[in-house]
């Protein structure tokens, strides 16, 4: 086994490293400072600016094929990237992106919504949550009936992300209610001037997610994505990268912090001694580099699989569990290491421990990811002990 990253992963990796540190990290201060007298942090006019100065370098289109002109760095390279990303707080990704399950488009559905948002002309999102059905699909009221002019679309949408600027939704709806979730649910897609609208939805943090309402959208039958009654099949695709790559976004975050409390310990004094010479100290610290390296591995082996063409649902599972829990312990020990500072707004501690407290909620929460790993284990999906 050779855990070296290839010349090509170093450089890439280096690359971002050095983008995210001159580009993005030194934006921070300026938000910070933005947003405690109430205004917006950052544009999302400017955030285009700093993805076009990305594709200067060669960052466009990372998970998009070559014949969209992208370039296709496939799960592995995308795990390190996002990992890069995930060193600063900025809601920065590189342009040239689009929602994986939009690739399973027809050429005409390609021509009016996958090219558009890889080009950066639409922005789309996707719609699943529902009040009363979360990561149970099963329990989806949306319906879409069949009619002359194609479907008629009922029903509402919950924490919807970029559900309030999107040009269309990923919509998935029950067509057929007798054969269940996963012959009955259609795919979607829903342009916003059909007349679905969406209302802001407040959070404890940055991010504002919206609910999306449609009352009796029209919807033509090319605008069904996939076959009808596959709807769940597609969702699925999206959720499962989805789960990886908030572990590797997870990692990268979790390491700025515990560089930033191993600079605050070396420099705060106490007794007459700096906070690294405590035990205690040194243990969380110590802690944190455990928790931190074990992430990594579960992440980078469930990104490797899918890059494999492997079945990853169980290690994206494991990943995405143990990854959004020790982000979540590793900020409130830098929070706990800096006292006072860290939970004031005059450090970025307190706005990511926000952040990262939404990580072991979306894209299914730990109670769900637990489920998954256990029913993979007692119904023998997983072998114990394991073939490595």
């Amino acid at each position: 086994m050779d855990f070296r990253l290839t010349r090509e992963q170093r450089m890439v990796q280096q690359t971002v490293r050095e983008f995210v540190k001159e580009e993005l990290i030194p934006l921070e201060n300026e938000i910070l400072n933005s947003e405690r007298i109430g205004r917006k942090g950052i544009e999302s006019e400017y955030i285009k600016t700093l993805q076009k100065k990305a594709r200067d370098i060669g960052f466009w289109g990372i998970s998009t094929p070559e014949e969209y002109g992208g370039a296709n760095f496939g799960p592995l390279m995308t795990a390190i990237v996002r990992m890069e990303l995930g060193r600063t707080f900025i809601p920065f990704t590189f342009g040239g992106d689009a929602d994986n399950i939009l690739f399973h488009c027809n050429d005409e559905q390609k021509e009016r919504f996958l090219i558009p948002v890889i080009n950066g002309e639409k922005q789309s999102c996707f719609a699943l949550t529902e009040p009363q059905a979360g990561s149970d699909v099963a329990s989806i009221r949306m319906t879409a009936k069949k009619s002359n002019c194609g479907w008629i679309l009922n029903g509402e949408k919950i924490f919807i992300t970029n559900g309030n600027t999107a040009d269309f939704a990923i919509v998935f709806a029950v067509t057929d209610k007798e054969s269940g979730p996963y012959k009955g649910i259609t795919c979607f897609l829903v342009e916003r001037e059909r007349g679905w609208r969406s209302e802001p939805i407040y959070t404890m943090g940055e991010r504002t997610p919206a609910s999306l309402i449609f009352e009796n959208v029209e919807v033509p039958d090319e605008n069904v994505l996939g076959p009808i009654g596959e709807g769940l099949r597609l969702a699925m695709q999206w959720i499962i990268q989805g789960r990886w790559i908030i572990a590797a976004r997870a990692i990268g975050a979790a390491e700025r912090l515990l560089e930033m409390a191993i600079g605050y310990a070396k420099l705060r004094t106490t007794f007459g001694k700096p906070l690294a010479d405590r035990q205690s100290i040194q243990w969380m610290l110590a802690d944190s580099e455990v928790e931190i390296e074990a992430a990594r591995w579960l992440t980078l082996h469930a990104a490797w699989r899918a890059e494999q063409g492997l079945d990853v649902r169980h290690e994206a599972s494991i990943a995405k569990l143990y990854a959004s829990n020790m982000a979540h312990r590793v900020v409130d020990r830098v929070l706990q290491i800096h006292g006072g500072m860290g939970y004031s707004k005059e450090l970025p501690i307190e706005r990511w421990y926000r952040e990262i407290r939404l990580w072991r909620i979306f894209e299914g929460p730990d109670e769900i990811q637990r489920h998954i790993i256990a029913r993979n284990l007692i119904k023998g999906h997983v072998k114990i002990p394991k073939d490595i």
